[in-house]
């Protein structure tokens, strides 16, 4: 009886938000302000990524915050990260490029430094789906040693092997990283992942947590994770930025 239900209630939210067909540069810009108004922003740390096609990306421009990006401020990089056009890419990005060559899948990459994570991330321990609203982050990776500033392809190597097939990873002394198969759901997963980790955190200081049962954690993911689902929530974040 549960399984229909989930069906019925998914297929109404299909109907009622259908795909938005933001382009990817524009809806990189909107996810930049949203991880601004998340408290993500730490200077000029962390990268975006979306891709513009097979071989090219859009990110945005080195000097500027997530608080400051429009369309205008992106800027499309080729796979050595030379500019086709507008300014400089942020150089910390290159790793970025070896996750799209490993995972066809990916469209677009968020990592930032948001302080929960990187709180979480100095603990060495990996995050865990201890409530309902971390769920769409089960499975999430761990790398439990951080190889150093992230500008190299070494990084690349090391960064993209332990992501492998999942969605998302704690990156240790680091921070945060998502993928996904639009600008949409990275973002989805990054803001969800900071609050996750902040759950977390107090969960410890208060003297531990309960995992959720894996089978119900994947459930749960599965249905958190429906284009629907994660369309509506960006737009209404995107809607919350632009109002200030």
């Amino acid at each position: 009886m549960k399984q229909a239900f989930i069906d019925r209630v998914s297929r109404e939210m299909a109907t009622d938000f259908p795909d938005a067909d933001l382009p990817p540069r524009e809806a990189l810009a909107a996810a930049c302000r949203i991880l601004a108004r998340e408290g993500h922003e730490s200077g000029l740390a962390g990268q975006v990524t979306a891709a513009a096609d097979d071989t090219t990306w859009w990110t945005l421009q080195f000097g500027y915050g997530f608080d400051e990006a429009s369309a205008e401020r992106m800027v499309r990089v080729d796979d050595d990260l030379q500019p086709l056009s507008g300014g400089r890419p942020n150089p910390g990005v290159r790793f970025h490029v070896w996750i799209y060559g490993k995972r066809p899948d990916v469209k677009a990459i968020i990592h930032t430094h948001a302080p929960h994570a990187s709180a979480l991330a100095a603990t060495g321990q990996p995050l865990k789906t201890i409530h309902m609203d971390s769920a769409m982050l089960h499975g999430t990776a761990h790398l439990e040693e951080w190889p150093g500033v992230p500008v190299a392809d070494d990084e690349g190597r090391i960064i993209s092997a332990a992501l492998g097939g999942a969605k998302s990873i704690l990156l240790a002394n680091h921070g945060l990283l998502t993928v996904g198969s639009s600008v949409e759901e990275a973002t989805y997963l990054a803001v969800f992942f900071e609050r996750a980790a902040r759950m977390q955190l107090r969960a410890m200081a208060a003297g531990g947590y309960k995992e959720v049962k894996p089978e119900l954690a994947a459930e749960a993911r599965d249905f958190l994770l429906q284009p629907s689902i994660v369309r509506a929530t960006f737009a209404y974040w995107s809607r919350q930025s632009s109002h200030g």
